[in-house]
């Protein structure tokens, strides 16, 4: 099993969840209690969470 790809994948996922999630705070749905400003925080986070792992996933080679 290939470790970086999975870590990848993991990176992957709580990007899209930190993307989500500021996103549902920004329009203060759930009554998050966020600021506008204060919801840019976990955007900017999920945002380097996702990048990073689409990255890690896309440069390892898969060996056989």
């Amino acid at each position: 099993m290939n470790q970086k790809r999975t870590f990848g994948s993991i990176l992957t996922i709580l990007g899209i969840v930190g993307i989500i999630w500021a996103a549902l705070a920004f329009l203060q749905i759930g009554g998050m209690g966020l600021s506008k400003m204060n919801s840019l925080v976990p955007f900017v986070v999920g945002l380097i969470f996702f990048f990073a792992g689409i990255n890690l996933v896309r440069t390892t080679s898969d060996r056989a």
